[in-house]
């Protein structure tokens, strides 16, 4: 029950700071934090990450919950033994499930972070989940995995 409310509370933090970006920040366009380095910037992304897939909305929607459903099969056959597994899982599904809001509800998702020093594509709270997520689940598949179902956890 914890995680399912660590969950929302993610999907929550993630929607706020949308909300904030589309009724405020959209009006400004942008906002320089440092300027030239990192601005807060409104995008509408209807892609991927990095743009990819531009326009395949559908998509999306659909693939989504099927992830939502492994993740969730994963965690409950117990596959992912070790904290920071799970953890990576939980990242991953709360990433998922607030950019399938802005999908569903707004038809984009919507973007704000914009560190223009390196042209990094702009992103999200939600793409920041997904990301630490994914490299925290590198970590345990290359590091605990074998140990954890070798039983030394």
């Amino acid at each position: 029950m914890i995680v399912i409310l660590a969950i929302v509370l993610m999907v929550l933090v993630d929607q706020a700071v949308k909300y904030w970006a589309l009724t405020d920040l959209s009006a400004q366009g942008t906002i320089p934090l440092l300027d030239g380095v990192f601005h807060l910037t409104y995008v509408e992304n209807r892609g991927a990450a990095f743009g990819i897939l531009q326009d395949q909305r559908w998509l999306f929607l659909l693939m989504t919950p099927v992830i939502l459903a492994v993740l969730a099969y994963l965690l409950h056959k117990n596959y992912i033994r070790t904290r920071i597994g799970r953890l990576s899982l939980y990242l991953i599904a709360a990433g998922a499930v607030g950019n399938l809001i802005d999908r569903a509800w707004h038809g984009f998702v919507v973007d704000l972070f914009d560190f223009r020093l390196i042209h990094f594509p702009v992103f999200n709270v939600a793409d920041i989940y997904v990301v630490v997520g994914v490299l925290l689940f590198f970590y345990y598949y290359l590091i605990q995995h074998d140990k954890a179902v070798q039983g030394h956890d």
